[in-house]
C-alpha cells in the first residue's frame, strides 16, 4: 500500500518496523533495496535520510513502470533502480553498502536462490565492515522453510536478531557481520531517537512488538539452505 502524494508514509506493519533496524548502524550513506514493490521503502529513505543514496534492484520492468506511473516513485541522482535479478546485481558490486534490505518475493515465497548460504555470503561481501542486512521473512505459520532460513542466516553472519511484526506471519531478520550485544530496551530507545531526529510521523520505538537475538529463538533449528 502506497500513498503516492506522501513519500514519508509507510502503511504495512513490517515496513513501519523496518527502520528500527537502523539502531544497529550509524548514519547510513548507501542503502540497497532488493525488491521494489510500490516503492514505499525507497521513497521513505529518500524523504527522511537526505544524505543517503538508494539503489533499488527489481526483476520486473512492469513493476518499475507501475511504481513510476501510479505510486510516486521517481529516480534522481540519489535514487536509482536497476532492472535485473537481485543475485546477479549483488554478484557484480563491490563492498560498500551500509544497509542491504532484502524484500523480494515471488507469488509463493522468497525465491530459493535468494535464500541460500551462497547468496547470503555474497550479500555479506557487499556490505562495508559495519553494515547490516535487513530481511523481510514470512514467519513459521506461512513459511515451512522458516527454521531453515533462520539457520542459514546464522551460518552466514556473526549475529542475527529477530524483530516480530504486529501482523500475522511476518518477521524481520537483522543480520550483522560482527557481534553486537544489545537489549530490547536499548533498541527501543535508539529507534525512538532515530524517529525524532529524522522527523518520522510516528513513534518508531513504539513499533517494536518483539525483539530478541536469534540464539534464543524458540523455533526448532533447520538445515542450512544451499544452492
Amino acid at each position: 500500500m502506497v500513498k503516492a502524494t506522501d513519500p514519508g508514509h509507510l502503511e504495512l506493519a513490517y515496513a513501519r518496523v523496518l527502520p528500527a533496524a537502523l539502531a544497529f548502524v550509524q548514519n547510513p550513506l548507501r542503502v540497497l533495496i532488493v525488491g521494489l514493490g510500490g516503492g514505499s521503502l525507497p521513497r521513505f529513505f529518500h524523504r527522511h535520510f537526505p544524505e543517503t543514496t538508494i539503489d533499488v534492484v527489481e526483476l520486473d520492468q512492469d513493476v518499475v513502470d507501475v511504481a513510476k506511473a501510479y505510486c510516486g516513485f521517481v529516480e534522481d541522482p540519489r535514487m536509482r533502480v536497476y532492472v535485473e535479478d537481485g543475485r546477479d546485481f549483488i554478484d557484480s558490486v563491490c563492498a560498500g553498502y551500509d544497509v542491504i534490505i532484502l524484500d523480494c518475493f515471488d507469488a509463493e515465497s522468497i525465491p530459493r536462490h535468494l535464500a541460500t548460504l551462497e547468496f547470503l555470503n555474497r550479500v555479506r561481501g557487499a556490505l562495508n565492515s559495519c553494515g547490516i542486512v535487513v530481511a523481510n521473512i514470512w514467519g513459521r505459520s506461512s513459511n515451512p522453510l522458516y527454521g531453515h532460513m533462520l539457520t542459514t542466516y546464522r551460518a552466514a553472519f556473526d549475529d542475527v536478531y529477530v524483530f516480530d511484526v504486529p501482523q500475522p506471519g511476518s518477521k524481520l531478520f537483522v543480520a550483522l557481520p560482527f557481534k553486537q550485544t544489545v537489549s530490547r530496551d536499548e533498541v527501543v530507545k535508539r529507534a525512538g531517537e532515530i524517529g525524532r531526529r529524522h522527523h518520522l510521523n510516528y513513534d518508531l520505538g513504539a513499533e517494536i512488538f518483539g525483539f530478541r537475538n536469534a540464539e534464543i529463538e524458540t523455533i526448532r533449528a533447520g538445515a542450512v539452505l544451499k544452492d
